[in-house]
């Protein structure tokens, strides 16, 4: 599988439709547009190795409920390592398969191909009888870019099944912190149980390149092996803990993404196709993506053509200007 395309591809689009950086709009990302406001960071975190003695897994370990979890840079970097890890540390079939969704964050799909895993590929949820197939279950939930929310009751259903024949389910929970009533955190750890959250999203704290993994320490030890050390920086780390340790910034956001993904939802109900999202970012897969995306980019508004080229996935304007804009700009689609 080739080299794979996200959002926030900004500089791309300034080459290519030759818009001042300064002049753009960029609802590519599903990132919150409000960036938790971070405490100076003192200097010698920039000069010192991070040490694990700072309090951040602690923090963390009460936000996610979870007493098991490795600090990584960024979900990213377990999604990578986890297929590779699976197959060292349990006994798989000479072709070990996966269940993949066939929408959703393809990264996940190289990742596993590329360990040597067979993938299968399931709509929205997986059947019984795939499930009776596969060594791996990988379910993003909520889906991105669909939006698909799968109750958590259902994921533990699967979990067992999976666990009675040796496999595992890993849940990608990357936009799961807006409205956790579906996370599977708090069942963490268990045996042939994977959970990944991201601190980008939901805190706009993309840059620092920041996640964790939710698993058995058996499990995260041989993660860490791979990984190595110090795979998140000191400055990141700092900026993690005090983003997980601040509850009444996290219910003010909570509060603030629900009301502008009501209002997105509503600015884009007007349009042809079918609308879907989570708080972060409302998907319309539509007719015209193609087109719609190009004219969208010509008046310097970038949004995120899905994989499958069938839909669009705008994120969250963050003021009244960005809100007009984006207005305009949709009036204008043909």
């Amino acid at each position: 599988m080739s080299a794979l395309h996200h959002g926030g591809r900004l500089r791309q689009a300034v080459a290519e439709f030759g818009i001042d950086r300064s002049r753009w709009l960029d609802l590519s990302t599903g990132v919150s547009p409000w960036t938790y406001p971070l405490e100076p960071i003192a200097l010698e975190q920039w000069n010192r190795l991070p040490e694990e003695e700072d309090g951040l897994e602690r923090v963390a370990r009460r936000y996610y409920d979870c007493q098991s979890l490795l600090p990584v840079a960024g979900s990213q970097a377990a999604i990578q390592a986890l297929p590779l890890v699976l197959k060292t540390m349990t006994e798989l079939p000479q072709e070990p398969v996966v269940a993949l969704p066939r929408v959703g964050y393809k990264e996940h799909q190289k990742a596993w191909l590329r360990a040597g895993w067979r993938a299968e590929l399931y709509d929205n949820e997986p059947d019984s009888a795939l499930l009776a197939q596969v060594q791996a279950l990988v379910v993003i939930n909520p889906n991105n870019p669909t939006g698909h929310r799968v109750p958590s009751m259902r994921l533990m259903q699967w979990h067992r099944q999976l666990a009675e024949q040796e496999g595992t389910l890993l849940v990608d929970e990357a936009f799961a912190d807006v409205d956790p009533k579906d996370s599977i955190s708090h069942w963490c750890p268990q045996p042939n149980l994977v959970v990944l959250r991201s601190i980008g999203k939901f805190f706009g704290l993309a840059g620092i390149r920041a996640g964790f993994v939710l698993a058995e320490q058996e499990l995260l030890m041989a993660l860490t092996d791979l990984l190595g050390p110090w795979t998140v920086a000191g400055p990141s780390r700092e900026a993690c803990r005090q983003a997980l340790a601040d509850r009444a910034w996290q219910q003010s956001q909570r509060a603030r993404l629900e009301r502008a993904a009501l209002r997105l939802a509503a600015m884009l109900s007007s349009l042809p196709g079918t609308l879907s999202g989570t708080p972060l970012f409302q998907t319309l897969i539509c007719d015209h993506a193609e087109q719609w995306h190009r004219q969208l980019c010509q008046q310097g508004i970038l949004v995120r053509l899905t994989d499958e080229k069938d839909g669009l996935r705008i994120g969250l304007p963050s003021s009244a200007e960005q809100w007009q804009r984006l207005q305009e700009a949709l009036l204008t689609l043909n």
